[in-house]
């Protein structure tokens, strides 16, 4: 018996098995997140829940030959027990500490421990190496992605909405006075870094004024940058630019404002290059995935947390505030709006969270410069 609410994952554990046999891997960890460490993920992404059919926003997977677990936090408890099937056990922790427990466990000393090193931060990455020391098995990070080769043709396709400028009137400032302002930061620090690397995809969007929907309820697309003193490397899926976008881009071109566009998929062969010479690339670990910070030697990093760019960005202008503040008057009107509606409707019995949320979004949109929720609304409770 197999409640509604819950997917059959017999097929895809038992071809994700094989194809760790392959690959020589006796257990294989996937994370919720994508390359960018993305709160919200695409479809395309969202490998945790098409191999468990758990479709909560945070969770880790650890399958072996013969187990297969996941583990989450307190608000997605009852939501687990509904989607999975009795393939999965489900684990009430989100620590490290307790997925490596649990790996020394169902792994045999010299077992090979993998994950696709773009989709774990440098600090979670580090959390793992840290969790399986001294216990004899090995982390290896491998750059196929299994879950990828067995989900197959069956994987949603790659964005491929347009990604736009941001009208003027919604602008702060213009991207290259952002630029001047991150390259200002780079000469004051005592490191003298040559370079800085966004991979948060806010980063990106927030410097170029571009905006996009690669992901639902998030205004973002895929991309990474590299901005040196001299030069701007975006690394984009270029065909997908709007020729307003490309023109703000490339208007000063040749120059130190101008902006050289490369595929999304060259970022790291492109970062591995340039690290060859004598440079300082600064990050923020936050962000970047171990797949990218691996091709840079040690010696030639800048680690904080979060990189100048996400800081920058935190501190809104006076523009930035009236911005802000209209924004919210907006939605306090639709939200005024929505409770009147209730007080009418709710006692009548004719209202329930589905169609109080579909209510209060028709709402919002009818507000001017709406670009949809910020999530998906959470309407009522009970």
């Amino acid at each position: 018996y197999l409640p509604p609410t819950a997917t059959n994952t017999t097929a895809r554990l038992a071809a994700l098995r094989a194809t760790m046999r392959t690959h020589l891997v006796d257990a294989y960890i996937v994370p919720s997140t994508d390359a960018h460490m993305s709160e919200y993920i695409s479809e395309r992404d969202a490998r945790l829940g098409w191999l468990t059919g758990f479709t909560g926003s945070a969770g880790t997977v650890v399958v072996t030959q013969d187990k297969a677990a996941l583990w989450t936090d307190s608000r997605y408890w009852t939501q687990a027990e509904r989607q999975l099937d009795c393939n999965w056990e489900l684990q009430r922790t989100t620590w490290v500490e307790s997925i490596g427990l649990w790996i020394v466990e169902a792994v045999p000393v010299a077992g090979n421990v993998s994950l696709d090193p773009f989709l774990f931060s440098i600090d979670t990455w580090a959390s793992y190496s840290q969790a399986l020391q001294g216990s004899g098995r090995m982390l290896l990070p491998l750059e196929t992605n299994l879950v990828d080769e067995v989900w197959g043709d069956q994987r949603p396709p790659v964005a491929s909405s347009e990604i736009y400028s941001l009208p003027e009137a919604f602008i702060g400032s213009n991207w290259q006075d952002k630029v001047a302002g991150i390259r200002q930061q780079m000469e004051q620090h005592s490191r003298d870094p040559t370079a800085v690397l966004l991979s948060g995809l806010e980063e990106t969007a927030w410097l170029f004024n571009l905006r996009g929907d690669d992901i639902p309820y998030n205004p973002v697309f895929y991309s990474y940058t590299l901005l040196t003193h001299t030069s701007i490397s975006l690394f984009v899926d270029e065909a997908r630019l709007s020729a307003s976008a490309r023109e703000s881009l490339q208007a000063e071109c040749p120059g130190e404002l101008c902006v050289e566009l490369l595929g999304y998929g060259q970022a790291r062969a492109h970062l591995h290059r340039y690290a060859q010479g004598n440079v300082t690339i600064w990050l923020g670990t936050e962000y970047t995935n171990y797949g990218l910070y691996s091709v840079i030697p040690q010696e030639k990093l800048l680690e904080e947390s979060y990189s100048p760019v996400m800081l920058a960005k935190a501190v809104k202008n006076t523009k930035e505030q009236d911005l802000l503040r209209a924004a919210h008057i907006r939605d306090a009107v639709a939200v005024i709006q929505y409770l009147l509606w209730l007080e009418k409707m709710v006692p009548q019995g004719l209202v329930d969270e589905f169609s109080g949320a579909q209510h209060i979004d028709a709402l919002r949109k009818a507000q001017q410069h709406n670009h949809g929720p910020s999530f998906q609304s959470i309407s009522a409770s009970g």
